[in-house]
C-alpha cells in the first residue's frame, strides 16, 4: 500500500517537472517575439561593448612604450668635446716657490716658469635632423670646443663641423659626413598640454643611450636666467648632466624638444624632477636660419617693456587682462619711428593677444627685419592700430626688449637732488635728462624694497614731470597716503614703479 502511494507521487512529480519545461519553453518564446525584445535566457542574443570604452587605446604598447622609444634611439648620438684652457700664471700654487720643491723639480714649476695648457673634456648629446648628417645640440654642449666628435647607437664615430650656434637660445646645429642615417620626425611643439606623456634620450653621464619618461608638467616656462630667450618645456622626466642636446620627443615619437637644463637643490647637478627643453617651436626657426645664413637674426622693435602689477594696471586705470607697459622707448628705433611712446601699452601683436612680456619678446624676435607688424596700443584709455617695421637686433641690444621689475612700498627712506650737468656725467646719462636724482636710500625702508636705488632719476610721479626737487616735494605733498607711480630713470632706461603708501 505505501509502495504503491509513493509510486503515484512520483509520477506526478515527473508529470509536474515536465509540465514546468514545456511551459517555460512556450514562455521562452513568445517572450522572444514579442516586440522583438531580447529576453534572459536568449543565448543566441550576442553581447556588444560600448566602442571607445577606454580614453586611450594601448595598442602596441600592452608590455610597455617601446614601440616609441626603440625607433627614435639610433637618431639622438653621444657628442665628446675637447678645448684647450691655458692656465693663468697667477694661478699658481705657492707650494712651488718651496726651496725644498724646487730642489727637487728646479724651475718648471716656480716664479717665470710658463704655465702648461690643459685638455678640457665634455659629454652632451644630439638629435640626427637629417639623413646626410644635420645634428642639434645645445650651444653649451660645444662653446668653446676646438675638437667635436659624435658617436651613434651603433658605435660608429664622426668628426663634426660646427655649422653655427646660437648662445641666446642655446642652440647648436653640427654636420657629420654620412647617408641614410637614422633620423627623428619633428613634432609640433604647440600642440603639447601639460599632463601629456614624454620621453627624454641621451646619454648622462656618460653611461650610454637612457632614455627616461614623464609628463609635462609646464608650458611656456621663461624668466628663469638660464638663457636670453626661454620659452622652456618643463618636465620630470629625468634629465642629467650629458643629456643636453638629447631628445625630448611624444608618444608619437616625434621630436618636441631639445633637452636643455635641471634646477637641482644646492646646485648638487642631479635630476630632482624639474627639468627644461626648449620647444621646436623655438629651436627649429633658430635652425634653419643657421643653416642658410651661418648666424641668427632677429627683429627688434626698440622699447623696453614690463609686465603689468595689479597696482601699475591700477594707477594706469587698465582694466584689461594680459597687455605689457612700454617702460621706455630707444630713439631712432621702428618703435620710435611709428609713435609709440612710454606709458604704452602693447594688448595685442597681429591679432593674437599679448600676455606677458616675455611672450612679446621671443614672438618679435622670431620675425625677420623688415617684417610689418600690427599692433593695438592702449593710450589713455583709448585702442588704436599701429603698423611698425621691425629693424634687426643689434648685438648690443640683445636685451633691449626686456622687461624692467617693479615693486612696492612707501615712499620714505630716500633723498633727492637737482640734476646738474656734473651727476649727469658721473651717471653717464645724456645732456638735457631731466628729473631729480636719488642720492640716499635706507636699505631698510620700503622704498628700497620697491626697487628705488642710488642714482636713479626720477622724472615723473603720477603721469606729472618733475623737472627740480622743490617741485617734487610739491608731487610727493599732493599724494595724501595713495599709491604713487613713479617714472624712474635707471641707466638710461625708463621703467615704471608702482609705491603703495601706508
Amino acid at each position: 500500500m505505501e509502495s504503491s502511494s509513493l509510486k503515484i507521487r512520483r509520477w506526478v512529480a515527473t508529470v509536474v517537472v515536465l509540465a514546468a519545461f514545456a511551459g517555460g519553453a512556450l514562455l521562452s518564446q513568445g517572450f522572444r517575439d514579442w516586440a522583438g525584445h531580447a529576453v534572459f535566457g536568449a543565448s543566441r542574443e550576442p553581447i556588444t561593448i560600448a566602442q571607445n570604452a577606454l580614453p586611450v587605446s594601448l595598442g602596441n604598447f600592452a608590455n610597455g612604450f617601446s614601440a616609441v622609444i626603440k625607433p627614435a634611439l639610433p637618431a639622438v648620438v653621444n657628442i665628446r668635446t675637447s678645448k684647450i684652457v691655458k692656465p693663468q700664471a697667477n694661478q699658481m700654487s705657492p707650494m712651488f716657490n718651496d726651496p725644498m720643491f724646487r730642489q727637487f723639480f728646479g724651475d718648471q714649476f716656480g716664479p717665470g716658469a710658463k704655465p702648461h695648457a690643459e685638455r678640457e673634456q665634455a659629454l652632451g648629446s644630439g638629435v640626427i635632423i637629417t639623413p646626410d648628417g644635420t645634428i642639434l645640440t645645445n650651444n653649451h654642449v660645444i662653446d668653446g670646443a676646438t675638437d667635436i666628435k659624435v658617436q651613434l647607437s651603433d658605435k660608429r664615430d664622426f668628426t663634426a663641423k660646427l655649422i653655427g650656434a646660437d648662445p641666446k637660445s642655446d642652440i647648436a646645429v653640427l654636420k657629420i659626413e654620412g647617408k641614410d642615417l637614422p633620423t627623428l620626425p619633428l613634432g609640433d611643439s604647440s600642440q603639447l598640454n601639460v599632463g601629456d606623456l614624454i620621453f627624454a634620450i641621451g646619454d648622462p653621464f656618460g653611461v650610454g643611450e637612457t632614455a627616461t619618461m614623464g609628463i609635462v608638467s609646464a608650458t611656456g616656462r621663461g624668466r628663469l636666467g638660464i638663457e636670453e630667450y626661454e620659452n622652456f618645456i618643463q618636465t620630470d622626466a629625468a634629465i642629467n648632466p650629458g643629456n643636453s642636446g638629447g631628445a625630448m620627443i611624444d608618444i608619437h615619437g616625434n621630436l618636441v624638444g631639445i633637452n636643455t637644463a635641471i634646477l637641482s637643490h644646492g646646485g648638487s647637478g642631479g635630476n630632482e624632477g624639474v627639468g627644461f627643453a626648449i620647444p621646436m617651436s623655438m629651436a627649429k626657426p633658430v635652425m634653419d636660419q643657421i643653416l642658410a645664413h651661418g648666424k641668427v637674426v632677429r627683429g627688434y622693435l626698440g622699447v623696453h617693456i614690463q609686465d603689468f602689477s595689479p597696482e601699475l594696471a591700477k594707477s594706469f586705470n587698465f582694466n584689461q587682462s594680459g597687455g605689457v607697459l612700454i617702460g621706455d622707448v630707444t630713439p631712432n628705433t621702428p618703435a620710435a619711428s611709428a609713435g609709440l611712446k612710454k606709458g604704452d601699452v602693447i594688448v595685442k601683436l597681429n591679432g593674437q593677444a599679448v600676455s606677458d612680456n616675455n611672450d612679446l619678446r621671443n614672438t618679435i624676435s622670431q620675425m625677420a627685419p623688415g617684417t610689418t607688424v600690427k599692433l593695438d596700443i592702449w593710450r589713455e584709455g583709448k585702442t588704436q592700430d599701429y603698423n611698425v617695421t621691425l629693424g634687426e637686433l643689434p648685438a648690443e641690444k640683445a636685451t633691449a626688449e626686456g622687461s624692467d621689475e617693479t615693486g612696492s612700498g612707501e615712499i620714505q627712506g630716500i633723498e633727492v637732488q637737482d640734476v646738474t650737468p656734473e651727476i649727469l656725467q658721473q651717471l653717464n646719462l645724456p645732456a638735457g635728462t631731466r628729473g631729480v636724482v636719488v642720492t640716499a636710500v635706507d636699505p631698510s625702508s620700503a622704498a628700497a624694497a620697491a626697487g628705488v636705488s642710488r642714482g636713479d632719476v626720477i622724472q615723473e610721479i603720477n603721469h606729472k614731470s618733475v623737472m627740480t626737487s622743490a617741485q617734487y616735494k610739491q608731487l610727493m605733498s599732493g599724494t595724501n597716503g595713495q599709491p604713487i607711480l613713479l617714472l624712474v630713470n635707471s641707466g638710461g632706461v625708463t621703467h615704471y614703479l608702482v609705491v603703495e603708501a601706508h
